[in-house]
């Protein structure tokens, strides 16, 4: 308080009202487009890093020999080096989709509370939605085959789409049959892994091996003995969707370096296939060039 002022000693602070600010909203968008654009930038820091240190395992012309003693280190120093740009603008384009994907749902939330969707308006919102998650997804893909090909050649982010995709789509016959029989492996080793560890779960926590086991060991006693097993259950298939993920970009990165060598020596007299011999003789490459002299 103020000594010279009298009445300063009767005075007190009283909250009247919080006023919302139009700068704390746009520090809010910022703040969720920020978290969307480091979201998406580290998940393709992750997949450039694993395309980098597969694509050196194919290019190498003696698989045991010729192979950096660090191919994961090798390629995550490449990539934080060279790369850094690449994965910033693609995961750019996605946060951007992503953000354009929110403005849609809450313009969707306000005209329901406003009471003013009818039929037309709930028609423009679906397909609206349905398109920019269409976008979203092609985006990711041709985004994920880019890196492989800057992975491999070095060459900036749109050079590396325009070749991914027109890659792609000169082979989409057997891209689209390698991606589906990929996929079903895949979801096979996920439900054989959560099936697996949810079933020992179930045995454990609900004392069916007590006796059964060799072992001194002391079953909890539990009134729901399911919680701990679901939670088990979300958590076993958290973590093979982690692990499983990365043979999808081994076997994605495989699969266009593959594409790529064959282009690159297609009508060549005398080819250089950087493939394995396994894979040379699953294909009969050999034995067909061989015919052709």
């Amino acid at each position: 308080p103020d000594p010279s002022c009298p009445q300063d000693k009767e005075s007190s602070c009283i909250f009247y009202k919080f006023t919302p600010s139009d700068t704390n909203n746009y520090l809010q968008l910022y703040n969720v487009f920020a978290l969307f654009w480091g979201m998406f930038f580290a998940s393709a820091f992750g997949e450039m890093v694993l395309a980098g240190a597969f694509s050196s395992w194919y290019w190498a012309d003696d698989k045991s020999k010729d192979l950096p003693a660090l191919p994961i280190g090798s390629s995550l120093w490449r990539t934080i080096r060279y790369h850094l740009g690449t994965l910033a603008f693609g995961s750019l384009i996605i946060a951007i989709i992503r953000m354009i994907r929110l403005a849609i749902q809450y313009i969707e939330d306000k005209i329901k509370e406003k009471n003013l969707d009818n039929i037309f308006t709930k028609i423009i919102m679906c397909c609206c939605k349905c398109f920019f998650w269409c976008l979203e997804k092609f985006l990711k893909f041709i985004n994920r085959n880019a890196y492989i090909i800057t992975a491999s050649y070095g060459y900036n982010f749109c050079r590396s789409a325009r070749e991914a995709f027109s890659l792609i789509t000169r082979n989409m016959v057997r891209a689209a049959v390698l991606d589906k029989v990929t996929d079903f492996l895949l979801f096979m080793g996920k439900l054989v892994v959560v099936g697996s560890v949810t079933v020992l779960a179930f045995y454990v926590f609900s004392g069916k091996l007590d006796g059964e086991v060799p072992l001194d060991l002391a079953t909890p006693k539990l009134n729901y003995y399911f919680v701990p097993v679901i939670i088990i259950a979300i958590s076993a298939y958290m973590i093979s969707s982690c692990f499983f993920s990365v043979f999808s970009m081994a076997v994605d990165t495989l699969f266009l370096c593959f594409l790529l060598d064959l282009e690159k020596n297609d009508g060549e007299e005398n080819p250089h296939y950087h493939m394995s011999k396994n894979l040379m003789k699953i294909l009969n490459i050999k034995q067909k060039k061989t015919k052709e002299n």
